[in-house]
């Protein structure tokens, strides 16, 4: 059996919410694992609705980057991307604003296995 494809997340800005879903959304189909060894933030974050975690690995230089979208329709989808437990860490830490809460280490491996 073939391994599967594994993308690298690093140093990603984000964009617009749709084209990255779409773009999780397939990679999801394909199965690919993700490894984050940067900065995922904005619209990225949306890959943890479609990849599941146990295909998503975190290196020490890791972090999420999650704030409100800049359409209040996408917000919706970002935060319907996001776990439970995800949303809760978010909202221990002021809730979605237009400024950025970065989720780093050692956070994220609580939620993430590590690389």
């Amino acid at each position: 059996m073939a391994a599967a494809e594994t993308i690298n997340v690093s140093d990603d800005h984000g964009g617009s919410v749709a084209a990255y879903s779409q773009r999780w959304k397939g990679l999801a189909a394909r199965g690919v694992n993700v490894r984050t060894v940067g900065k995922c933030q904005s619209a990225c974050t949306v890959l943890l609705g479609y990849i599941p975690r146990s295909r998503i690995c975190v290196t020490p230089a890791a972090s999420f980057g999650f704030h409100l979208a800049h359409r209040t329709d996408m917000t919706a989808v970002l935060w319907n991307a996001y776990a439970a437990d995800i949303r809760g860490w978010i909202n221990a830490h002021g809730g979605l604003a237009s400024q950025l809460k970065w989720m780093n280490a050692p956070d994220t491996y609580r939620y993430f296995h590590r690389c």
